[in-house]
């Protein structure tokens, strides 16, 4: 059996938020958010055990459209409640077509409670405080990306009256890419209960809260990637059944998500933890660098918390690691800058892991959900001069 899906922009959240909840009951249509505000449209059927497609961002490479079942979205949403003391009042700050902001749509939903909505667009702290401000409810939740927490922590260390609204928020759930270790000790410092969410589209969003696997998820290791199962788990990919069986594979009638993470899981404690993408590997002089292993490295080092780490051809070493940065001032990269990056990360990661250079951009580009645009990234990279390495 099979029920129709439409397309709806995300950016009229009240519509979105009512044909989500049809959706969730049965009596409706399933939905697939998108961004923009133009009118709700067509776009084919899917199985009937579907509510919610969504498309990924395809921030490194070619977006997909993730079925989730409604027990899927409501088997998140409870277990989020639950490990997050209970429902209650969420504030949505991010786009309405991604899981994340989604998935507080749909907590929203079960806790019945009303969410407050930012505007669209730029992301403004002030505007965010305002509204933060506003929350009723006992206890108030939202769901940011890293970046977005700390322009929070930013205004709220030269304004306490803005530092008591955040500090009402029982948890602010912070995912959608690594979350700097110094962003969490700032955040620490200023008394905010912060919990690092990581998941992602095919698991219904966040399903491991800290490290720990929340409701029924279970997490595994095979050939050093995460694997993920439980109720959370998407129906697949629509349209694409070949991409949907290299994904989500069975094992003795249990179901599994290859996340295409590197990973590890604590075998005394079952605390997970995530170290990139097992396709951002590079080998560089015949050894494997992963590029998000330097990343988090050279996000320790002062000025940049904001950098990103992109593969290049080398003539000499095959590939190499490349450091992006937005520039300065006065649009330069100090030499200094790049010996200290090629320091750092030799004395963790080995001296492969060294980068070759940093190049400095205008601005890092980023998509919607506030992850860097590393497709734009590299065509930036391809045209920026950078500083040769040392």
């Amino acid at each position: 059996m099979t029920r129709a899906l439409i397309v709806v922009p995300a950016d009229n959240t009240t519509r979105l938020l009512a044909l989500l909840r049809s959706a969730l009951t049965g009596e409706g249509d399933a939905v697939m958010p998108v961004p923009g505000s133009a009118g709700a449209r067509p776009s084919g059927t899917v199985p009937r055990r579907v509510a919610v497609v969504i498309e990924t961002s395809g921030s490194t490479g070619a977006p997909k459209r993730v079925m989730l079942s409604t027990d899927a979205l409501l088997a998140g949403a409870a277990a989020s409640n639950v490990a997050l003391g209970g429902p209650g009042q969420w504030l949505l700050a991010l786009p309405g077509h991604y899981i994340a902001g989604v998935q507080v749509l749909v907590r929203s939903i079960a806790a019945q409670t009303t969410p407050l909505v930012l505007p669209p667009g730029g992301f403004d702290p002030a505007a965010f405080i305002r509204l933060a401000g506003r929350l009723g409810e006992p206890l108030r939740f939202t769901s940011l990306v890293p970046v977005q927490l700390a322009r929070l922590m930013d205004a709220a260390a030269l304004d306490r009256p803005s530092l008591a609204v955040l500090r009402r928020f029982t948890a602010i759930l912070v995912g959608g890419q690594a979350v700097p270790p110094e962003l969490l000790r700032r955040a620490a410092e200023l008394d905010l209960r912060v919990v690092r969410s990581y998941g992602s589209s095919e698991t219904a969003g966040g399903c491991v809260y800290d490290g720990v696997p929340i409701g029924d998820t279970m997490v595994r290791v095979v050939d050093g990637q995460l694997e993920i199962t439980g109720a959370v788990l998407a129906e697949g990919y629509l349209g694409d059944a070949a991409l949907t069986a290299e994904r989500f594979v069975s094992e003795h009638g249990v179901r599994w998500y290859r996340t295409g993470d590197l990973g590890s899981v604590d075998a005394r404690t079952g605390l997970v933890r995530v170290f990139g993408r097992a396709d951002n590997v590079i080998i560089s002089g015949g050894e494997k660098v992963s590029l998000d292993a330097v990343e988090r490295v050279v996000r320790t080092l002062p000025g940049l918390a904001e950098a990103v780490v992109l593969d290049a051809d080398d003539a000499e070493w095959g590939q190499v690691p490349v450091v992006v940065l937005a520039a300065a001032s006065d649009g330069h990269v100090r030499p200094a800058e790049l010996a200290q990056i090629r320091e750092a990360a030799a004395s963790l990661l080995g001296k492969a892991a060294r980068p070759a250079r940093v190049v400095a951009v205008p601005a890092i580009p980023v998509l919607a959900s506030g992850k860097p645009d590393r497709q734009a990234l590299r065509r930036l990279l391809a045209s920026a001069p950078g500083s040769p390495a040392q």
